[in-house]
């Protein structure tokens, strides 16, 4: 069992002078559901190298176990540092592709032409594809193989509007998430802000928010396991 997981290159905050980059907790608690699986993880970025950390995901009240564990982790953070050009990850073979959010997916992966066919040669082979948080935003451009945009029809979630509202970044973001997948004609669900949700819909899994990121990881392994 192979998984790609592709992280963020983006490291600024539209024009308000900030940081952002990939959060944490949606990186850490997936990377261990899969490897705890046995799966072998393939990590990669627009850029390759170190991803940027967005620093509100790294805050104390951010903490979870799996940021913990990361965290005193050696080889995780190893192989974290040294993400492949997505360009070239792109080039393998794997049974599943993952998101990790934050937002700065939404300015670099939801554009990124090396991102939009990866997630379309997988979707295409049969093989499951997982967003969380922000990372359903990297499906934007994203076409089924009949040409309509890849969640139409499709039961989808992301972080919601409510969310976005809640950090006061409405108005910073290129796009609201629960907007666009709405605007592509998925049929967007959601539970209250911060609660764990996760949707299934075939190859499909996106989930809502950080609290989600271990549901959205079970989710991939259960498509894998059913193969």
């Amino acid at each position: 069992m192979k998984i790609l997981m592709v992280l963020t290159s983006h490291d600024r905050l539209g024009d308000t002078g900030k940081k952002t980059g990939f959060w944490l907790e949606e990186f850490a608690s997936p990377y261990y559901v899969f490897k705890d699986a046995g799966a072998q993880l393939v990590l990669a970025s627009p850029k390759g190298g170190q991803p940027p950390l967005d620093p509100k995901s790294d805050a104390p009240d951010a903490q979870t176990a799996a940021t913990r564990r990361f965290r005193a982790d050696a080889e995780a953070g190893k192989a974290l540092a040294s993400t492949l050009p997505l360009a070239e990850a792109a080039q393998g073979d794997y049974d599943a592709v993952f998101y990790p959010g934050g937002h700065g997916p939404l300015w670099d992966l939801a554009e990124d032409a090396e991102s939009i066919r990866l997630i379309e040669r997988t979707y295409a082979a049969g093989k499951p594809v997982g967003a969380v948080c922000h990372a359903p935003g990297v499906l934007r451009h994203v076409k089924a193989p009949d040409g309509a945009p890849l969640v139409h029809g499709k039961q989808v979630t992301g972080f919601s509007n409510s969310e976005e509202e809640a950090v006061g970044l409405t108005q910073v973001v290129p796009f609201l998430v629960e907007d666009v997948l709405k605007q592509l004609g998925g049929r967007y669900a959601k539970k209250d802000d911060w609660q764990s949700y996760a949707i299934v819909d075939g190859q499909l899994v996106t989930g809502q928010n950080p609290a989600s990121s271990d549901a959205a990881a079970e989710a991939i392994l259960d498509l894998l396991r059913r193969d």
